[in-house]
């Protein structure tokens, strides 16, 4: 197993190469064309326009994947969640469960600091009307892959919506695929847990499907079972009834 310092030099080695994938072109067209055109609350940012790569504490025990970067959230600031309300919602859950410096993350240089957490994503480009095709999510999988093989402390994996639980089931090859819902917990291999939550989006926070309550509980239950033994049945009959995502 490489050492501590290996293993951040990897994890790093991954997230650079993430940031100048070109694999996709059409998510490489469509990235490029939003940052050519920003928002007009945007005016005279100059957007990161590139795939978005995972952050965090290399020695987390808690992993957070969610779908893909937002149009004008981490397209713009180059940092998974950062800048839209998708991400209010999450560094604000995160700060009050201990896992983020600070409440907001509005900028790559805004000092917050992710202390056990790491995000990543399905995949790493922003796709048109937030849809990766079947062929996009498949050419980003190996790094996820290559992420969570490295996050070798990571105890529990927090999927963000039903897109990123499908991905992280498939990538883990978890058979019986898991059923969606928020709350909902599957145990994984090498004792780690699988951790379901509707995703933050606008569309969920507007309507009340997914609440600050509701939101919060799933990074208490990762405490939990972040500091429990590990898991050693195959599924663990927790969670709402599967709507949303």
């Amino acid at each position: 197993m490489p050492s501590n310092r290996a293993r951040t030099d990897l994890l790093h080695a991954v997230q650079e190469e993430v940031a100048g994938c070109r694999l996709c072109p059409r998510l490489v067209a469509w990235r490029e064309q939003v940052a050519a055109a920003p928002r007009a609350s945007f005016a005279g940012q100059v957007y990161w326009g590139r795939p978005v790569p995972g952050f965090g504490d290399p020695k987390a025990r808690l992993a957070i994947v969610g779908l893909a970067p937002a149009a004008h959230g981490a397209n713009r600031t180059g940092r998974m969640f950062t800048g839209d309300r998708s991400g209010d919602w999450l560094f604000g859950a995160l700060y009050r469960a201990g896992y983020a410096s600070q409440p907001t993350s509005t900028a790559r240089d805004d000092g917050l600091v992710l202390r056990d957490a790491y995000i990543t994503a399905a995949v790493h480009c922003a796709p048109p009307a937030n849809k990766p095709e079947p062929s996009e999510r498949a050419a980003c999988a190996p790094y996820l892959a290559r992420e969570l093989a490295l996050l070798t402390d990571v105890r529990v994996i927090v999927v963000l919506g039903q897109f990123a639980c499908q991905s992280v089931s498939a990538l883990l090859e978890v058979r019986p695929r898991p059923k969606f819902g928020h709350l909902a917990e599957y145990a994984l291999p090498a004792g780690r847990t699988l951790l379901c939550s509707y995703h933050p989006s606008q569309q969920n926070t507007f309507t009340g499907v997914l609440t600050q309550t509701m939101f919060d509980a799933v990074f208490s239950r990762a405490r939990q079972l972040g500091a429990a033994e590990p898991a050693t049945s195959a599924t663990v009959a927790r969670g709402a009834a599967p709507q949303g995502n």
